[in-house]
C-alpha cells in the first residue's frame, strides 16, 4: 500500500518519551512540568457546565456552515466584553483551532504555497500545513530582554500566501507590539491571528505598546486586561485581511468539547467568509450540543480564573526563586508557558534527559519549539503549585 507524501513523518519515539516510558513502567513518580491539559491539572469544573448540554434544541440537526446564530452571537459578546466590535456575520466556527488553520490554509493557498509563521512556536504549524500539501516559512523572534520579530531575516516570496502570527505566543509568552502588527499589516498579505491565550496576561516587566488581536493598547502588556477589562481599546483600521482565531480549548479549559471559531476582518472579508462557509458547508464538523451550550460556556469563567491564579503564582515563583541561580527566566508577557534558560554546560536534550533520568522531572526541550540556540527549557505554568514548586527547585539544584 502506498500513502500520501504528505504523512511522511518520523513517529518514531525519541529519548525523553522513551524514559518516561520507563520511570513510569516502573512505578518512578515524575514531576510533569509538562501538562497542557486543564482537565488533568487539578481544576475544579462547575456543575453548570453539565448542566448547559441540558438543552432539547441539542435534539434537533438544523445544520447550519457557519454556526448557529445563537452561538456566533455568543462569540461576538465575547469579544464585546472585551472592548472589540466583531458581529456574527464576521464569525465562522469550527471544531477546534487546528481545524480554523486547515480552513484558511485551503482558502489562501494552492499545493506548494508557503505560509509564514514564527519561531520559536509551536510545532503544530508544520504538520497541519503538510496536511495541506503547503510549505512552512518561519520567520524569527528575537529575545533581548523581551521578544521581537526579526523584520530583518523575514523573507517573502513570490508564493507567500500568508504570515502567521500567535498572540501571546506559545511558548514565549509574547504579545505582538503596536509597531510590529502595522509592520506585518503594511505587507498586504493576510494575517492569521491565534489568540487562544489571550485571556492570560501577566504584568510585564518592562512597559511597551502591545496589541491584542488587533487592538492597539498602551502601556504595560496586561494593561485593561487583569479583569477582562478592554474598555480603553482602541480598533485600528486593517491595511491586510485578517483572520483571528480562539475557541473553548483555552479561553474555558475545555478542549474536550471541540469548538473554536474564526473572525474575519479587514478587507476582502466578505469574500473570504463566503468561501470559508463552502469549506465549513463540506465538513459540518462542529456538533449542535456544543453550540447550543456555547453561551453558557463562554459566560462562565470559573475555570478560566483558577488557570489565571496558578499562572500567575507559579510565575510569581519561578520569577522569585531563579534570580540568584545559575538559570533565567525568561520574560513571559501571557499564556501558560514559561522558558529557563539554563548553562550550556550540556546541550537542551542532555539537560532534558540529566532532569529526568537524575532528578525525576519532566520539563521539553527547547529544539521542540525550534529554539534557534542552546539550552532553553519550557515548563507549563498550568501544572499543579505543589508538583511546579517541588519540580523547579529541582532543576535550580542540579543546575
Amino acid at each position: 500500500m502506498k500513502f500520501s507524501l504528505r504523512l511522511q513523518w518520523d513517529a518514531a519515539a525519541n529519548p525523553l518519551s522513551r524514559m518516561v516510558d520507563e520511570k513510569r513502567r516502573t512505578g518512578v513518580r515524575v514531576l510533569d512540568l509538562t501538562e497542557s491539559n486543564p482537565t488533568r491539572a487539578g481544576f475544579e469544573y462547575p456543575r453548570e457546565i453539565v448542566e448547559a448540554f441540558a438543552d432539547e434544541r441539542a435534539l434537533r440537526y438544523d445544520p447550519s456552515p457557519r454556526g448557529l446564530l445563537s452561538a456566533r452571537e455568543a462569540v461576538a459578546e465575547y469579544y464585546a466584553a472585551r472592548g472589540r466590535r466583531v458581529s456574527p456575520e464576521q464569525i465562522l466556527l469550527t471544531a477546534s483551532t487546528s481545524e480554523a488553520y486547515s480552513y484558511l490554509f485551503k482558502l489562501l493557498a494552492d499545493p506548494g504555497d508557503e505560509i509564514l509563521a514564527p519561531r520559536p512556536s509551536y510545532p503544530l504549524f508544520e504538520f497541519l500545513a503538510g496536511l495541506e500539501a503547503v510549505h512552512v516559512r518561519q520567520y524569527p523572534l528575537r529575545y533581548d530582554g523581551a521578544w521581537h520579530v526579526d523584520f530583518g531575516s523575514l523573507e517573502l516570496s513570490p508564493r507567500t500566501r500568508a504570515i502567521v502570527v500567535v498572540n501571546p505566543n506559545n511558548p514565549t509568552g509574547s504579545f505582538l507590539k503596536a509597531e510590529e502588527w502595522s509592520r506585518l499589516a503594511a505587507l498586504g498579505l493576510p494575517i492569521l491571528c491565534d489568540e487562544v491565550f489571550s485571556d492570560y496576561a501577566f504584568p510585564a516587566e518592562t512597559p511597551a505598546p502591545v496589541i491584542a488581536g488587533g487592538a492597539l493598547m498602551t502601556g504595560s502588556a496586561s494593561a485593561g486586561r487583569d479583569a477582562g477589562d478592554f474598555s480603553r481599546v482602541l480598533l485600528p483600521a486593517f491595511q491586510a485581511p485578517a483572520f483571528f482565531m480562539s475557541g473553548l480549548s483555552k479561553i474555558a479549559g475545555l478542549p474536550q468539547m471541540k469548538l473554536g471559531w474564526i473572525a474575519a476582518c479587514g478587507p476582502g472579508s466578505e469574500a473570504a467568509l463566503e468561501r470559508l462557509e463552502l469549506i465549513a458547508d463540506t465538513y459540518l464538523s462542529v456538533a449542535t450540543p456544543v453550540q447550543v451550550a456555547l453561551p453558557k460556556l463562554l459566560g462562565s469563567a470559573v475555570v478560566r480564573e483558577q488557570i489565571r491564579e496558578r499562572t500567575r503564582a507559579n510565575l510569581s515563583f519561578l520569577r522569585k526563586v531563579s534570580r540568584a541561580s545559575a538559570v533565567q527566566a525568561l520574560n513571559v508577557e501571557g499564556g501558560w508557558y514559561a522558558v529557563l534558560q539554563a548553562p550550556r554546560t550540556r546541550s537542551e536534550e542532555e539537560w532534558s534527559l540529566h532532569l529526568l533520568g537524575e532528578r525525576d522531572v519532566l520539563v521539553q526541550p527547547g529544539f521542540f519549539f525550534d529554539f534557534e540556540t542552546e539550552a532553553f527549557l519550557v515548563l507549563s505554568l498550568l501544572t499543579p503549585r505543589e508538583i511546579f514548586e517541588e519540580g523547579v527547585r529541582r532543576i535550580l539544584e542540579a543546575c
